[in-house]
């Protein structure tokens, strides 16, 4: 699989739209068919997951600002592949470290001058999101039954809570659940790194602000009277 490289940057809002209509967006931006992407989310150079479910909205996903999405063509064989392979180029690299340290970058500049995540008000938000974040942990226990809503999804998804607290993937306070369908996106553990254990696709987790703790029983799919109305 190859890498698109897109010599710019590009900021989009769609996250009400679902995976199809998100790749038929990107197409004009990376020249990859949608029928061949494969998108990816990253929070800087940390992979989030993959974007890869067509009944899911894009807001369902861990999204927040500043993220990306890395888009690969799946064909090898596409001619201009052949250019924007950009492992077969020498490049001058940097470490993250050694990259923080220079003052000759962009990320120097928009820090210095206070532009973009670094203003004041992108601080207060971050500070404000902590907060209530924070707020909303405190009323969260391991063992806790829960619904969790991510965004517009329509549909809610109950779990019991298995982990609550900081992460090595991502900053900030996450909340890990082991849902009673096969809904999430792990086994409890994320790059390598296990916070609890679960059966494949039942572990996910959550900024705590999208938790509500209560008494929500395992739904039975089949105690319901809506079940004579369609096979």
């Amino acid at each position: 699989m190859i890498s698109r490289f897109v010599p710019s940057c590009r900021s989009f809002l769609f996250s009400n739209s679902h995976h199809l209509l998100i790749q038929c967006k990107l197409e004009p931006v990376t020249g990859i068919p949608p029928s061949t992407q494969k998108i990816t989310l990253y929070q800087g150079n940390i992979e989030i997951g993959p974007i890869d479910d067509d009944a899911r909205l894009l807001g369902s996903y861990p999204v927040e600002n500043f993220m990306r999405l890395q888009v690969t063509d799946t064909n090898p064989h596409r001619i201009k592949n052949q250019f924007t392979d950009t492992s077969l180029v020498e490049k001058f690299e940097l470490t993250e470290e050694e990259y923080a340290k220079r003052t000759d970058t962009v990320r120097a500049f928009k820090e210095n001058n206070k532009l973009g995540r670094f203003s004041a008000e992108a601080a207060e938000q971050r500070a404000a999101f902590a907060s209530e974040n924070e707020k909303a942990a405190s009323k969260i226990k391991v063992g806790d039954r829960c619904e969790v809503q991510m965004g517009d999804e329509a549909v809610k998804r109950r779990g019991c809570v298995r982990f609550i607290g900081e992460t090595q993937f991502q900053p900030g306070l996450w909340v890990g659940i082991q849902y009673d369908e096969p809904m999430g996106k792990n086994d409890g553990s994320v790059q390598g790194e296990r916070y609890f254990t679960c059966p494949p696709k039942y572990g996910g987790f959550v900024r705590p602000i999208h938790v509500t703790v209560g008494d929500f029983p395992e739904e039975d799919l089949f105690d319901s009277d809506d079940d004579l109305e369609e096979m």
